[in-house]
């Protein structure tokens, strides 16, 4: 703390802080407690990508090993639980129920085509499973974007309570000196500093995971189409 004629003024973030009005104390912790909240949600998807790209390199890996779908069913239904192996089970369901047997090669099992009703009601069913698979994925990264425009409004206001706060010492001690107006400049500067510094983060990471669940929902699609097409090569559909 430095002494000036008139008062004393901070000389340290921390002292600025402890020194703060009660409303610019109030957006600081709200500023913090946003910026925890999306490295929060930042280090959970994180995580979430990286098991998902572990899963998906296993289940292809085991699916390029097997020849048939009969086979492939069998093995990657033994992998832990993942969007591409719950893809391919309600494929799989879905047909059997069509098609009680097809797939077992059971005798006197139906081993029609599919009508193509029947193949645009898969293509539905396919394309429900991407779509919740995509909104799972895709949770909490609404805060990102939330907190990353909300937390620079709130830095503004606590700036301009800090700005205020700047003209009320000069009101009150009658002059401009430092001790009049750092305080509340201060004030302004850090409230500034926290919504910048909880916005920021969050504002790349909601970007980055946005178009890293495009992808991932399009390479769900891209092996739902794909799937359909091995099961029309296999003369299921």
């Amino acid at each position: 703390m430095i002494l000036q004629a008139g008062g004393a003024v901070p000389s340290t973030p921390m002292e600025l802080v402890l020194t703060a009005s009660l409303e610019t104390k109030i957006v600081l912790a709200v500023c913090v407690l946003f910026s925890l909240v999306s490295w929060f949600i930042l280090i959970l998807k994180w995580w979430q990508f990286r098991r998902l790209n572990r899963q998906a390199d296993k289940f292809f890996a085991e699916m390029e090993r097997t020849t048939r779908l009969q086979e492939a069913y069998h093995a990657v239904m033994k992998q832990p639980p993942s969007p591409y192996n719950r893809l391919f089970r309600e494929a799989i369901t879905f047909y059997s129920e069509l098609r009680p047997g097809a797939l077992r090669e059971e005798r006197g099992a139906d081993r029609s085509s599919l009508s193509m009703t029947q193949l645009e009601a898969l293509k539905m069913v396919l394309g429900k499973e991407v779509a919740a698979e995509r909104d799972l994925l895709g949770h909490y990264i609404p805060w990102l974007a939330t907190i990353g425009s909300v937390s620079p409004l709130l830095g503004l206001l606590g700036t301009t309570i800090g700005i205020i706060n700047a003209f009320t010492g000069i009101a009150t001690k009658g002059s401009g000196n430092l001790a009049a107006v750092a305080p509340g400049v201060a004030e302004a500067l850090v409230a500034t500093f926290a919504g910048l510094a909880a916005a920021i983060p969050a504002v790349i990471a909601y970007n980055l995971f946005v178009n890293r669940v495009r992808l991932f929902a399009g390479e769900l699609e891209g092996f739902a189409n794909e799937l359909i097409g091995t099961m029309a090569r296999e003369g299921l559909v």
